[in-house]
């Protein structure tokens, strides 16, 4: 059976049963459905007084193109920990839209790994990435209007740096001109799109700890500058309390479950590459007070989905990790050797198929560097070997003996195949690591300036030796300086593909320096971000995409999604 098939034979039990194993009171529940509620903010207050669970972290090595399956381990390690007596509640992203239609598919897990309902996790689910649009979309329509109604805020046209955004991947609208026909359709201006997942708002929205902090979040948008470089705010432009309102809703996380009915909270889904990449802290304050573990995931590798996660949303939440998992593929460490290609859409190389132990030490050298990543943080990492049918055993055998030499427990899991019993022993390993004193700390201080913290992350994360800024990007950080935002953490935009700037460069590359093209603040979100190449906020679709396939059926079910 396909992953959708096998979601669609899950035995579900209703939500209200859901959050009474998490020891929630079904009356803090909005019920979307029959399969699907959202947990009412009153419950991070009502919950307080429980004790904390242990707090664990999925990542992963650099992945290929085709991902290495951390939602799935984090499923199916939720599943495992619960099959093993141990209380344990999942939390994760919610997909976009784009890409679900586009190559990579869906994010709700795989296999017997999932969270279901899948056809409602990966499409609608309850309309927070249409509240996330409306919100962006509401503040790009008064911005617009503020400056064909006089421009009090003396807004320099040339500096607005506010967008649209949409859920799909649409590469022709990357750059677009509004404003044009008759006087009254507006002022002319050079602006364009960017896809949902990649809005300030939707970082605000996985970053807010209430729904205070989430209309002041808002109102500290820039969205541009005066001529003589002052910020221009959503509050000055008399737009953030719209934004608030569609927002509302959208800040409680929802609730969902496992095939094994292990709780799942799905909230938020900032984009990987220019946001943090991790699921909210609305959701995590919640999932915390829920039983013995709390298992999270952030997005692509450890050098950018946990830095994000321990040095920005961490940063926010006051919350500490106590184990980290680093997902590794014999197929992404023999990629990491820098023998294959592997490319989205395709079919994998026939001579990485094939045994070869050698060409997976050979790759070894990412993986050293993202559990040293971990342990720069002063987490207890855990290697999981998440088990491919192609793979070998004396492949596995490779990553496990590397994990020993590094000094990391590791776990061959079959979650994909078998569900919560092939990562049992990964459940284990997690438990015997969150179990030692937890040493987490942050890279770097608040008040550290831009400068250093963008080369300690590249220099102590990346292994670059250095960073190369362009004059503008100087030109910006002194002015971020000037106004105030130094303060914030940085969220480097690079490409996941590599630990450098250059996606072709597998391994542990040195040698090397980052290029900070451009930088650019999200001051409501609460971090700078500095721009190292060629990044999209916008998607293309590619030749084959899932929309091609996707459909519905004679029965009036879907089919198609993955």
């Amino acid at each position: 059976m396909d992953d959708l098939q096998i979601a669609k034979s899950a035995s579900l039990i209703p939500p209200a049963d859901v959050a009474a194993a998490m020891g929630l009171d079904p009356a803090l529940l909005e019920p979307y459905g029959t399969d699907v509620a959202k947990v009412r903010l009153d419950a991070v207050a009502a919950m307080a007084d429980r004790p904390k669970a242990k707090y664990v972290i999925v990542s992963a090595i650099t992945p290929t193109p085709l991902g290495e399956g951390k939602t799935t381990t984090t499923v199916g390690l939720g599943q495992a920990l619960n099959r093993t007596g141990r209380k344990a509640t999942i939390a994760i992203r919610q997909p976009s839209m784009g890409p679900t239609f586009g190559i990579k598919g869906g994010a709700a897990g795989g296999g017997y790994s999932q969270v279901v309902p899948m056809e409602k996790l990966n499409l609608h689910l309850t309309g927070d990435f249409h509240a996330v649009t409306s919100a962006h979309n509401m503040l790009s329509a008064v911005l617009d209007n503020h400056l064909y109604q006089g421009n009090a805020a003396q807004l320099a046209p040339h500096s607005i740096t506010w967008r649209r955004v949409l859920d799909i991947n649409e590469r022709a609208l990357r750059n677009v001109v509004t404003g044009l026909g008759g006087r009254m359709d507006g002022i002319p201006r050079e602006s364009g799109f960017d896809i949902s997942s990649a809005s300030e708002v939707m970082a605000i929205l996985a970053l807010a700890t209430s729904l205070t902090d989430l209309r002041e979040r808002l109102g500290r948008i820039v969205v541009g500058y005066t001529g003589e470089g002052k910020p221009v705010t959503a509050e000055d432009i008399q737009g953030a309390g719209a934004m608030a309102v569609l927002l509302k809703d959208a800040l409680m996380p929802n609730l969902l479950q496992t095939l094994e009915n292990t709780p799942a909270l799905v909230h938020a889904g900032p984009f990987g590459n220019i946001a943090h990449g991790n699921s909210s802290v609305v959701a995590d304050q919640i999932g915390i007070r829920t039983g013995e573990y709390l298992v999270t995931e952030a997005g692509f590798g450890a050098d950018m989905g946990a830095e994000r996660f321990f040095n920005i949303k961490c940063r926010t939440s006051g919350l500490a990790p106590d184990a980290a998992v680093v997902v590794a593929t014999v197929r992404a460490l023999k990629a990491h050797s820098d023998k294959y290609t592997i490319v989205a859409g395709k079919p994998l190389p026939e001579e990485l198929l094939t045994e070869n132990p050698d060409d997976v030490r050979a790759g070894a050298a990412n993986l050293r560097k993202q559990v040293e990543n971990m342990r720069r943080h002063g987490v207890s990492p855990v290697v999981a070997i998440n088990a491919f049918p192609t793979d070998f055993d004396s492949e596995h055998r490779a990553i496990a003996e590397i994990a020993e030499e590094l000094g990391a427990r590791s776990a061959v899991c079959t979650h994909f195949a078998d569900g919560g019993a092939g990562a049992t022993d990964l459940a284990d390993a997690v438990a015997e690591a969150a179990a030692e004193p937890s040493e987490f700390r942050l890279l770097y201080p608040d008040e550290m300036p831009l400068r250093e913290k963008i080369e300690t992350v590249a220099r102590e994360i990346y292994g670059a030796d250095g960073v190369d800024y362009t004059g503008p990007a100087a030109k910006q950080l002194d002015s971020y300086e000037a106004n105030g935002f130094g303060t914030l953490p940085v969220c480097i935009a690079k490409t996941h593909l590599s630990i450098s700037s250059d996606p072709t460069l597998k391994g542990a590359p040195t040698g090397w320096r980052l290029p900070v093209r451009e930088v650019r603040a999200s001051v409501g979100a609460g971090f700078v971000y500095p721009i190292c190449g060629d990044m999209r906020t916008m998607p293309g679709l590619g030749a084959n995409p899932a929309a091609h396939r996707i459909d519905i059926d004679e029965n009036g079910e879907t089919v198609g999604l993955f």
